[in-house]
């Protein structure tokens, strides 16, 4: 059974680890095996996909070979227009033709 991290072992860890620091390197430095830190990693990457709140749900079944496009399709396109007519609108009043 291994040692539980403490509150500051653990900001340290993921402090070193966003620095570039191997998880040798980390627990040479903490005093712990690389397997150690290696396994912190793993159970706090699981923990943050079994939270719904932080990861999306994974699609079931096989993914589509043509995207679906035909609300999001004609969403994109209204706005790619409205933003068209706003820009012309603009050019024409610093032209001074309206």
């Amino acid at each position: 059974m291994g040692k539980h991290f403490t509150a500051w072992e653990k900001a340290e860890i993921e402090k070193m680890n966003k620095a570039g620091s191997s998880h040798r390197e980390i627990g040479e430095r903490l005093g712990y095996s690389r397997m150690q830190v290696k396994e912190y990693f793993h159970r706090l990457y699981r923990k943050e996909r079994a939270d719904p709140d932080l990861m999306p749900p994974n699609r079931k079944g096989r993914p589509r070979k043509t995207p679906l496009t035909t609300e999001r399709g004609k969403e994109l396109r209204i706005w790619e227009l409205e933003r068209e007519v706003e820009l012309l609108r603009s050019f024409l009043h610093v032209c001074g033709r309206r």
